[in-house]
């Protein structure tokens, strides 16, 4: 065959894809409340499946030259600053991509991370000007600093489209759209039929009832039921393949978000993946060695912490930003409930467990109170990065054996006090030396020189308990003071 008619055989094979949209933007400007808009109003009613966990599905449109319905892929990205790494991901797995600015705010710090990010991979790009049924809306000033944050629009000397729209009211979104089909137009997007099926994945996760599940995004060739399928972590066989929708097809096509249970280990996110006869020398296998990690001295002031995530993506969010916290350790990391094989390792190395999103197991939760072990678990990770720094204070804190609040002071005598108070933490012994502390603030020192519990004389007295004393010292007592032990 000569090789002219290969070409034109090749040629023959390519079919079109439909784009894939990565929306981004500063947080609270309104992607979510965009991509809700699109869902509710662009998919069928009966839409559900694994949107909400993939962040991933596709809705029609008509196009405004053809007048026919034409596909468009939606990509969601987080928009706290710990889910960087998911929105870089994003941006590269995309064909094209939405640049979503408040009218009312304007540029803001995860926007021009957003631009850059776009920028970097390359991503072509149109701007939707957000929120402006706001009183505040102010158009044109969104104008003027997106061209000072290096994004030229069309009419302002550039080529990247723009559209002005209201997310709330569904105002522009119809235009937007259009927008985003004459750009896949102008990309020219293709796939080859004849090649089978690679992709991308974009989240990974070990389900207690179904095993090892991966959402991926599928880029080019036929997925099918039954294919062999390997990335450079993990390899398996495609039992299960589901759309967007959640229900089972045996086959799928580029572009196309999908669900995919077979993978004989966890396959790590942002990884492409090939499908089909797949020959062991066509992959390298990274095998990684899990080592538990030295434990430091002992009395070195650390937190060890062991983290658990519902899916990979949220463990590489929440291992990447707790990594730049001071003084910690992570132990072990990894994706899944959080089991008493978590707790008994946590109770070995005096490590707290961070639960992101992942169900606390009953035998675990009993097993963690009975030994004392601390789980702070949320769904929020505002609230788990706010409860780290709490612990994370406790370190800077002196050691505190005991504190108690003078509630009497009745006399004193050649540097002696007569005192009474109540242990509020810890215990009090008989001949101790201790701090005074005077509005969080230590003002003086002194020894107890008799301790007296119930009137009879006592050797320690514990939390909860009054207590009376001679105190030698030079610093006055105040009622209202603590003594710190």
């Amino acid at each position: 065959m000569s090789e002219t008619q290969n070409s034109k055989l090749k040629t023959q094979n390519l079919l079109p894809r439909p784009s894939i949209v990565v929306v981004m933007g500063h947080v609270d400007h309104g992607k979510t409340t965009l991509l809700s808009y699109i869902r509710k109003t662009k998919m069928p009613k009966e839409a559900g499946g694994i949107t909400q966990s993939v962040g991933a599905y596709v809705i029609t449109h008509p196009s405004a030259s053809s007048g026919q319905a034409k596909k468009i892929t939606f990509i969601d990205t987080p928009g706290h600053e710990a889910f960087s790494k998911m929105r870089q991901r994003g941006a590269k797995i995309a064909d094209l991509g939405i640049l979503v600015v408040a009218a009312d705010e304007g540029i803001k710090p995860q926007t021009k991370e957003a631009i850059e990010i776009l920028q970097k991979s390359e991503t072509p790009f149109v701007v939707a000007v957000n929120k402006i049924d706001k009183p505040a809306a102010d158009i044109e000033r969104i104008k003027q600093e997106l061209m000072q944050a290096g994004v030229l629009l069309e009419g302002f000397g550039g080529n990247i489209s723009w559209q002005a729209v209201s997310a709330k009211t569904g105002e522009g979104i119809n235009e937007l759209l259009d927008l985003i089909l004459l750009a896949a137009e102008m990309e020219g997007l293709t796939y080859d039929s004849e090649n089978r099926g690679s992709g991308v994945i974009i989240e990974s996760k070990i389900d207690s009832s179904r095993g090892i599940t991966a959402a991926i995004i599928i880029k080019n060739g036929v997925l099918k039921i039954g294919d062999e399928i390997a990335t450079q972590s993990a390899i398996g066989k495609i039992r299960i393949l589901e759309n967007f929708l959640g229900e089972r097809v045996a086959q799928l096509e580029p572009s196309n978000p999908a669900l995919i249970l077979g993978f004989e280990t966890l396959p790590q996110i942002g990884e492409e993946f090939m499908s089909g006869k797949i020959e062991l020398a066509e992959i390298k296998i990274k095998f990684r060695e899990v080592r538990l990690p030295n434990i430091e001295a002992e009395g070195e002031k650390r937190i060890n912490l062991i983290l658990k995530a519902d899916v990979s993506g949220s463990l590489e969010a929440l291992s990447g930003i707790i990594k730049t916290f001071p003084n910690i350790k992570i132990i072990n990391e990894s994706v899944g409930d959080i089991t008493d094989g978590d707790v008994k390792l946590a109770l070995s190395t005096n490590a707290i467990i961070i639960g992101f999103k992942s169900r606390l197991i009953k035998a675990a939760e009993n097993l963690a109170k009975a030994q004392s072990v601390k789980i702070i678990s949320s769904d929020i990770i505002y609230d788990l990065f706010k409860n780290l720094e709490v612990e994370l204070k406790k370190l800077e804190a002196p050691l505190i054996n005991g504190r108690l609040e003078i509630l009497g002071v009745f006399g004193k005598k050649d540097g002696r006090q007569i005192i009474g108070g109540r242990v509020m933490e810890g215990s009090f012994k008989n001949n101790s030396t201790v701090d005074i502390q005077r509005n969080e603030k230590v003002v003086g020192n002194g020894k107890i020189i008799n301790l007296q519990k119930n009137k009879k004389d006592a050797g320690q007295v514990q939390k909860d308990e009054e207590c009376g004393m001679l105190f030698e010292s030079e610093t006055m007592i105040n009622i209202g003071d603590q003594l710190i032990y």
